[in-house]
């Protein structure tokens, strides 16, 4: 069975840090594109940033640039999203996605993020 789930996700005070997993299993992921994504209350989901099968980083927001940090590490089978300074408006639902390029196809069933302020 192909899934994603991520952790890593709970409640912390605004200028705080977490650091969200997502381990993926059932197949090989070391080619897909692997994104974060987070939806906030009220609110569209929207693309966190990816990292490509060859290191390549985009991010989604510029609200997160020089605060979040992607990587994978393939031999684990596993990306992860490391969010620092983090600030009440990242709270939301956050979710891993795998696929080619910008289309995704296999998502996890999202972790929160709570930052108090």
């Amino acid at each position: 069975q192909v899934q994603l789930v991520e952790s890593g996700g709970g409640l912390v005070q605004a200028g705080g840090s977490l650091r969200l997993s997502c381990a993926a299993s059932g197949r090989t992921f070391n080619w897909d594109t692997m994104g974060w994504f987070r939806q906030a209350p009220g609110k569209e989901r929207e693309l966190v940033g990816a990292i490509s099968w060859s290191l390549a980083i985009t991010y989604g927001t510029d609200s997160v640039k020089g605060r979040f940090t992607i990587s994978r590490d393939n031999a684990k089978n596993t990306v992860y999203l490391q969010m620092n300074n983090l600030k009440p408006e990242d709270t939301g639902v956050y979710y891993c996605a795998s696929g080619r390029g910008s289309d995704y196809n296999t998502w996890g069933q999202g972790t929160q993020v709570t930052v108090s302020s």
